[in-house]
C-alpha cells in the first residue's frame, strides 16, 4: 500500500502591533535598491500594506518567547511603517499583517523572498499604465501613484502604443527594448510593420536605422520652413508630428510634407501682399533662392525713413543711458545680471533705430521688384529694390557744349559728330566759323591721349589703384559699368550648379552682409563715385578693392569647362590667404558629401578623421546607415574632403616617399583625379608666357 504524502502546513498569519516588531540582523538585503523608503511610505499611506512581513518570535536565553518579533524579510516595509509612525500618521500599536515563521533559518527566509520574486516584464508595466489611463487616470495621477516622472509615464504609454504585432515579438525576445523604443517614433502601425519586414532579413537592426527608415521623407521640426509656419499651425491643419521620447529629436518630424509645402506657400503669399502694396513691379516668392539669384540686377539705393521728433528723443535717451552704464561698469569684469540685461535691451532698442525701413523713389519702385523667401532662422527674408536689365531706362542724352545741339552719349564717347539721321558728317569745308572736329581726327587725337594716359598712369601706382577700384566698383554696384575708360572685365560670377543650402551657408550670409555694408557706404550716383573714393584713406580703399575682387573669384570645377590652370591658381590663392573651410562653416554631412560618395570613400574619410578602428566599427553597414553614422562621428572633427583642403595648411595626404601631396578630386564623370603636381605644371607654362595683356578678373 502506497505511503500517503504528508500534507504541507503553511505558516500562520496574524496581526501583530507595530511596537512589537524589530529588525533582524538576518536580513540579507544590505544594498539600497528600488524606490526609496519615503516613496514606499507614501504608497503604504495611499493604498495600505500590500504584502505582509515575514517574522520570527524573539526568544530569551532560555528559549522562552519574549512577545517581540524580529523581521528577517520585509525590512524596507518595516522602515516605511516606522516613518509613518514617526510622522504620527500611523499608531504605534497599529496591527501589522505578518507571517510567523518557526522552522528553518532566518537568512534563508530573507534570501528566498528576494531571489524567488519574479520581476515584472517591461511590457506588462507598459500595458498596466495603459490600462490605468483607459480607466480614467491622467498621466499626472499615474506618475504620482508610482513615484515616477510624467516623462517616464509618457514613455511607457508610448511603448504600449506600438503595433500589437511588434509588442508580441518583443515579448518573445524578438526585439530589444532599444529597438522597440525606436519604433515609437512613428505612430503608424502599418509603417512600423513595413520597416520591421524590411529589416527582418538583415542581421543589423540598429535603433538608429529603424528611426531613419521611419522618418525618411519627413521634415524635421528644426527645418526653417517649419520655423516659419510654426508647428501649431501645422497641427491645426491636421498634420501629424512624430516625436522621439527616448532621444533628442529637435522637436520631432513633420510627417505630411505636402501639407508643410502648402502652408509655407500660403504664408509666403500672404506676407507678400504687404510688400506688393508698396508698388513694386514684380515680386518673386520661394522658400529658397539659388545663390547669386540677384546677379545681373541693379539694386536701388534707398534712404532710411526719417525719425519723428518723438522717436529721435527716445533714441537719444537710450543712447545716453547706454553710454552712462557702459562708462560706469567699464572696469567691472562680471556685470550684474540686471545691468547685463539692461545693456542688452538698450542695444536692441538702438539697433531698431539703425535698421529702419528704407524709402525709395516711387518712379524707380514702379520698374523694380524684390525677392521674398525664408531666412535660415525661419524669419521672412525680403530683398527689395532690384531692377532687371529690360526694365532699365534708356541711357539719357548728354548735353553738348553751350550753344550747340545735344549729342548722343555714344557720339560723345566716340568723339564723332552726328547728323539728324545719326549718319557721320563729312569733313567740313573751310569757312569762317568753327566746325566740329571730324571723326578721323578725333580718333587720332584721342589715340595719342590714350598713350599719354597709359604712360602717366603706369608711373603713378596710387592713381592706378584708384582707377581700378573705381572701375570695379562701377561694375558691381552701379547700373553703368562702362562709365570708366579702363577696360577691366570683372565678372561677378553666378553658379550654374547649386550645392544644397549654398544660399544659406555661413559664407553666403557673410558676403551678403559685407556687400550691403559697402553699398550703403557708397554714393547714390555713379557720377559722384570717383570723388568719394579719392577722399577715402588707403585702408578703406583697399578693403573695398578686396571685396570687389573677391566677387570675381570662380574656382568651381565644371565637367564641361576644363580650367586646370585656373584651378591650380585657386590652390595658390587658398594657400596665400590660409583658407580654412572648417572655419568657413563647412561640415561633412549626408546631404553635402557622405551620402553622395561610395562606401569605400566614406570609410576612407572616417579613417582619416577618427582612425581605422572607427571605420571598422561601421564597415558592415549599408551605405545609407554608414553615411548617417559617419556624419555623427566626423561632423565636427574638422575633416575635409580633398577638393576643400588648402595645400600646405596640414590637410594633406602622405605619399609613399613621405612627402606631402594634396589631391584635387574630379567630381564629375569618369575623368579620374587631377593632382596638384599636374596643375602646377600647367601654371608654370602659363607664367612663362609673360606677355602684357588686359587684366580680366573671373
Amino acid at each position: 500500500m502506497a505511503a500517503i504524502a504528508k500534507k504541507i502546513t503553511l505558516s500562520s498569519s496574524r496581526d501583530i502591533p507595530f511596537n512589537k516588531l524589530v529588525l533582524s540582523q538576518a536580513n540579507v538585503r544590505r544594498v539600497k535598491a528600488g524606490i526609496s523608503v519615503e516613496e514606499l511610505a507614501e504608497d503604504v499611506a495611499r493604498r495600505g500594506l500590500l504584502q505582509g512581513l515575514s517574522v520570527r518570535p524573539v526568544k530569551d536565553e532560555a528559549g522562552v518567547e519574549t512577545g517581540m518579533f524580529e523581521i528577517p524579510a520585509g525590512g524596507r516595509r518595516y522602515r516605511a511603517l516606522d516613518l509613518l509612525v514617526r510622522q504620527k500618521r500611523l499608531s504605534k500599536t497599529a496591527p501589522v499583517p505578518c507571517i510567523v515563521r518557526e522552522q528553518g533559518i532566518a537568512e534563508e527566509d530573507s534570501l528566498a523572498e528576494n531571489v524567488q520574486r519574479a520581476p515584472l516584464h517591461p511590457l506588462d508595466q507598459f500595458r498596466a499604465f495603459l490600462a490605468l489611463r483607459e480607466k480614467g487616470q491622467s498621466e499626472e495621477d499615474i506618475a504620482a501613484a508610482f513615484f515616477v516622472s510624467i516623462g517616464v509615464v509618457k514613455q511607457r504609454l508610448k511603448l504600449a502604443s506600438v503595433s500589437p504585432a511588434l509588442l508580441e515579438i518583443y515579448a518573445e525576445d524578438g526585439l530589444t527594448l532599444d529597438q522597440l523604443m525606436a519604433f515609437t517614433v512613428s505612430g503608424d502601425h502599418e509603417r512600423q510593420q513595413q520597416v520591421f519586414e524590411r529589416l527582418k532579413p538583415s542581421d543589423d537592426k540598429q535603433p538608429y536605422a529603424i528611426r531613419r527608415m521611419l522618418t525618411e521623407g519627413s521634415v524635421r521640426a528644426s527645418d526653417k520652413r517649419v520655423q516659419f509656419i510654426g508647428i501649431d499651425a501645422y497641427v491645426e491643419a491636421g498634420g501629424i508630428v512624430m516625436r522621439d521620447l527616448f532621444q533628442g529629436d529637435d522637436g520631432g518630424w513633420l510627417q505630411d510634407v505636402v501639407l508643410v509645402d502648402r502652408l509655407v506657400a500660403d504664408e509666403l503669399e500672404r506676407r507678400a501682399e504687404a510688400v506688393r502694396a508698396e508698388g513694386w513691379k514684380w515680386i518673386e516668392i520661394a522658400p529658397d533662392f539659388a545663390y547669386g539669384h540677384a546677379f545681373g540686377l541693379r539694386q536701388l539705393r534707398g534712404e532710411p525713413s526719417p525719425l519723428s521728433a518723438e522717436e529721435e528723443s527716445t533714441r537719444k535717451a537710450l543712447q545716453l543711458e547706454f553710454d552712462r552704464l557702459s562708462e560706469e561698469y567699464d572696469s567691472v569684469e562680471d556685470l550684474p545680471d540686471e545691468i547685463d540685461q539692461r545693456l542688452a535691451e538698450l542695444e536692441t532698442g538702438l539697433q531698431s533705430f539703425e535698421n529702419r525701413p528704407l524709402t525709395f523713389d516711387p518712379l524707380e519702385v514702379a520698374r523694380a521688384g524684390g525677392f521674398i523667401s525664408i531666412a535660415p532662422d525661419g524669419c521672412l527674408r525680403v530683398e527689395r529694390g532690384y531692377v532687371r536689365p529690360e526694365d532699365e531706362l534708356p541711357i539719357e542724352t548728354l548735353p553738348s557744349e553751350e550753344g550747340e545741339e545735344p549729342l548722343e552719349a555714344s557720339a560723345v564717347r566716340d568723339g564723332g559728330s552726328v547728323s539728324a539721321d545719326n549718319e557721320p558728317l563729312a569733313d567740313p569745308e573751310e569757312d569762317d566759323r568753327i566746325s566740329p572736329i571730324s571723326d578721323r581726327l578725333m580718333t587720332e587725337l584721342t589715340a595719342h591721349r590714350t598713350l599719354g594716359l597709359r604712360q602717366a598712369l603706369g608711373g603713378n601706382p596710387d592713381i592706378a589703384f584708384l582707377a581700378a577700384l573705381h572701375a570695379f566698383t562701377l561694375k558691381i554696384f552701379y547700373q553703368y559699368g562702362s562709365d570708366s575708360c579702363l577696360e577691366l572685365d570683372l565678372k561677378s560670377v553666378s553658379f550654374g550648379a547649386q550645392a544644397p543650402g549654398l544660399n544659406d551657408s555661413t559664407c553666403a550670409q557673410a558676403i551678403r552682409v559685407r556687400h550691403d555694408l559697402w553699398a550703403n557706404a557708397l554714393p547714390k550716383e555713379a557720377a559722384d563715385l570717383w570723388d568719394a573714393l579719392r577722399d577715402w584713406d588707403r585702408d578703406r580703399q583697399a578693403a573695398l578693392f578686396a571685396h570687389a575682387v573677391s566677387m570675381s573669384v570662380n574656382a568651381v570645377h565644371e565637367a564641361w569647362n576644363r580650367r586646370p590652370r585656373a584651378l591650380a591658381h585657386a590652390d595658390r590663392l587658398a594657400h596665400a590667404i590660409d583658407l580654412d573651410m572648417t572655419a568657413a562653416g563647412w561640415r561633412p554631412s549626408v546631404d553635402n558629401f557622405l551620402g553622395r560618395v561610395t562606401k569605400a570613400r566614406i570609410l576612407q574619410a572616417l579613417t582619416e578623421a577618427k582612425g581605422q578602428e572607427a571605420a571598422d566599427r561601421i564597415a558592415h553597414l549599408k551605405k545609407g546607415d554608414m553615411a548617417s553614422e559617419a556624419e555623427k562621428l566626423i561632423g565636427s572633427s574638422g575633416w575635409l574632403p580633398e577638393p576643400l583642403r588648402t595645400p600646405g595648411n596640414g590637410n594633406t595626404e602622405t605619399n609613399e616617399t613621405g612627402s606631402p601631396q594634396t589631391v584635387v578630386e574630379a567630381t564629375a564623370g569618369n575623368d579620374g583625379e587631377l593632382s596638384v603636381a599636374d596643375t602646377e605644371s600647367f601654371a608654370e607654362n602659363d607664367d612663362a608666357a609673360n606677355e602684357p595683356h588686359t587684366i580680366a578678373a573671373g
